[in-house]
């Protein structure tokens, strides 16, 4: 990808153009997108950094926050269009001034927790009522924010929505059956169950920060934005174990679930997305899908960007048990199934559901709690027993290792202050 290009802008979710457009492209990897400035996207303008920044954690926090709401202008990206009827967010607001908990032995409010934590958005729904809600650094009820890998928890749920279509022919069937361009590789045998447990048995290393990592390799044939590209890649990569023996995080795994998605669809994954989730549930604003290359196939690990009210709904949604308007477009049992541990064939039980982690502390574990995971501090948190859910984006300094405060220990604590109401 030369730098400065992408395509796709929107504004508010009444426009309706769909033409590409292409960027003009400024020095220092800087962008600024035409079609963004004509829908009145108003972060359209701001500078912002390169996308091998956003990997090493270099970039400083004003340029950090700029670039993770332009994201569809780091790599073409396509349109996830939302509905004309939203579904309304009720507020019912509920002090959370004398939020406090404990962690790591040392006491903190929510106001810590915020700045600490370089938290740029936060909604908390209960019983589907947005009872806090709060922005950040310039962002606002508009702004969309990059997902990171809570893309992965989507891409998984269209999984679910294919096989519950009759496109994907259930968790045991095999990837090169979908994706050819796999067919000899280490991939010869893999089934997608074994890639949504990310236990293909496949090497990977995923050390974002390491410039010779698997994942940074990926990552520069994205930047290529040659068709075919990322699974050139991963038919390369060596079998290390059986498969569904070992579990080892592999975001080259989730676009390989992206190209087998789009093998069983047959038209793009953003679009699919739009007919069986972000129109029907009623979505507020369109989103956007980084490509593999021009008009290629969405990044299955990242690259949505979206409101964060939206990315509250889509949690929602998981706590509604996949049903939209009385009908169901997830298999029976599969939120259970995908969002709860899951078993290595040798029967070991990882804490890892379908590209869903589960509850790490106590108290979620005990409520079966799940949560779609974004670097640099994105989360979708759902509690089933108690019907709630915390949508979080974040500008965190470094792709992992730099929450001062864990996350879920917060959740835990919002949990206790809306029970105790």
């Amino acid at each position: 990808m030369q730098r400065g290009h992408s395509i796709t802008q929107m504004g508010s979710k009444h426009r309706r153009s769909r033409h590409w457009t292409w960027a003009v492209a400024l020095p220092l990897g800087i962008a600024v997108s035409s079609a963004a400035m004509a829908n009145e996207y108003r972060h359209a303008e701001e500078p912002i950094g390169d996308v091998e920044a956003v990997y090493s954690g270099h970039l400083t926090p004003d340029m950090a926050v700029n670039t993770y709401r332009n994201i569809d202008r780091l790599f073409p990206s396509r349109i996830i269009e939302a509905g004309d009827d939203p579904r309304p967010l009720v507020e019912a607001p509920v002090a959370f001034e004398n939020l406090t908990f404990t962690a790591d032995d040392k006491q903190y409010d929510i106001y810590d927790y915020l700045a600490l934590n370089n938290v740029t958005g936060l909604v908390v729904l209960k019983d589907g009522e947005v009872v806090y809600e709060t922005y950040q650094r310039g962002n606002g009820p508009d702004t969309r924010w990059m997902s990171m890998s809570v893309a992965k928890s989507i891409s998984s749920t269209l999984a679910g929505m294919a096989i519950k279509d009759g496109l994907i022919d259930g968790l045991d069937a095999q990837v090169v059956d979908y994706v050819p361009a796999l067919k000899g590789s280490a991939y010869d045998g893999v089934s997608l169950r074994n890639i949504l447990m990310m236990s293909s048995g496949v090497a990977w290393n995923e050390t974002y920060t390491d410039v010779n990592s698997d994942r940074r390799d990926l990552l520069r044939a994205q930047i290529a934005q040659q068709p075919g590209g990322a699974m050139e890649v991963m038919s390369q990569l060596p079998r290390a174990a059986d498969p569904g023996t070992v579990n080892n995080y592999s975001t080259g795994e989730t676009q390989i679930l992206a190209e087998v998605i789009h093998g069983a669809i047959k038209r793009p994954l953003a679009e699919y997305l739009s007919e069986k989730l972000w129109q029907p549930y009623g979505m507020e604003s369109d989103a956007t899908w980084w490509l593999e290359s021009p008009d290629g196939v969405e990044i299955g690990g990242s690259g949505i960007s979206a409101t964060l009210r939206d990315y509250a709904r889509f949690g929602q949604f998981m706590l509604d048990g996949g049903v939209i308007d009385g009908q169901r477009v997830l298999p029976e049992g599969w939120i259970e199934e995908a969002t709860q541990p899951t078993q290595l064939a040798g029967g070991e039980t990882l804490d890892y559901g379908y590209m869903w982690w589960t509850g790490w502390t106590k108290p979620s574990e005990e409520d079966h709690a799940y949560s779609a995971v974004g670097i640099q501090g994105q989360y979708v948190y759902v509690n089933p027993a108690h019907n709630i859910v915390i949508a979080q984006n974040a500008a965190e300094p470094k792709p992992t290792g730099k929450e001062v405060i864990d996350p879920m220990v917060f959740f835990d604590a919002v949990v206790t202050t809306l029970d105790e109401q």
